[in-house]
């Protein structure tokens, strides 16, 4: 339990800095400050804190990056901590670009869920958020489905004049595979210009939005996140749709169950606030990773500072997703 009353049982790991793609919101244009290799976390590593975190009652993790399938040892560090006494469910964070190939060792490898990251569905509109192809986008959410994660999640971070024409086509895509899709707030979480007031769309307007021509109602099932997304269905069309308020929401953190651990392993109790805590370092001196875990949710503030003029001391890609 952190200072706050709130249970943290649940670990975001970042196994990799780097990305084959460049989204708008995540990776400032230009940028090249990527981790070394030697400042990595190992396999070996990335296992040992997670073993280290189910003795502290943490019991769900997401592997995240950057991209994580473009790290070769994915479908091992998977299978480590999948097999640990108290996970009680391990998923992934992607942007669905490499699923095709990886969607089957990943499934085997222990991993139950994902979330894949769809932006939009035009390809031009695709391409100017993340530049890159939609197509193997696509394919990828066809093969994740094929071998049957328990829960495949669509994630939309919402940009004004940029993507909110697909709203309603992403809608319908996932309702159509029987998917759960969630939209997003714009965080300024790459570089302060990232996010204005030209840009940002908030989810109350996109639900307002949704409501002229849905009838709309919470949902309520346990199953759909352990995160603060709410969740509503939409009674004509039957989709069950996710939204994330970061920026709005006032009660956002109220909730918040999560700490992050960075690819060159740094623990960071909060994604909107600058402290970090290097696990790394004193995990290579042969100290015990769960002393700075213990340390990470005792240091855990109440809740970020989005909107409280924050700059970002490092991008998205960096911290993990």
């Amino acid at each position: 339990m952190d200072p706050h009353g709130r249970i943290i049982d649940y670990l975001r790991i970042s196994i990799t800095d780097r990305c084959n793609e460049r989204c708008l919101y995540c990776m400032p244009e230009g940028y090249t400050g990527w981790a070394q290799k030697a400042d990595h976390l190992t396999a070996a590593e990335v296992i040992q804190v997670a073993k280290a975190a189910t003795k502290l009652g943490f019991q769900k993790f997401r592997l995240t990056g950057g991209e994580p399938t473009i790290r070769g040892d994915l479908p091992e560090i998977a299978r480590g901590i999948s097999v640990l006494p108290g996970v009680e469910a391990l998923a992934l964070s992607t942007n669905g670009t490499r699923l095709s190939k990886f969607a089957g060792p990943l499934r085997e490898a222990g991993i139950d869920s994902l979330n894949i990251s769809l932006d939009a569905l035009d390809p031009d509109v695709y391409r100017k958020v993340t530049g890159s192809e939609i197509a193997p986008v696509l394919a990828g959410i066809d093969a994740a489905r094929a071998v049957g994660f328990d829960r495949i999640k669509l994630n939309c971070v919402l940009m004004r004049g940029v993507n909110e024409a697909e709203i309603l086509p992403l809608i319908h895509f996932a309702t159509d595979r029987d998917l759960v899709i969630r939209f997003i707030e714009l965080m300024p979480l790459s570089n302060t210009e990232v996010l204005n007031a030209d840009n940002f769309l908030s989810v109350e307007e996109v639900l307002e939005r949704l409501a002229e021509t849905e009838t709309i109602r919470p949902e309520e099932s346990a199953c759909l996140g352990w995160g603060p997304a709410r969740y509503y269905h939409l009674e004509k069309c039957g989709a069950t749709v996710g939204f994330i308020g970061a920026m709005t929401d006032a009660n956002f953190c109220a909730s918040c169950n999560k700490i992050r651990l960075t690819a060159d392993g740094k623990i960071r109790p909060c994604l909107g606030r600058h402290n970090e805590i290097d696990l790394l370092a004193a995990l290579r001196r042969g100290e015990d990773p769960g002393k700075i875990l213990r340390e990470a949710i005792d240091k855990k503030p109440l809740d970020h500072e989005f909107s409280q003029c924050y700059e970002p001391d490092r991008p998205m890609t960096a911290i993990g997703g």
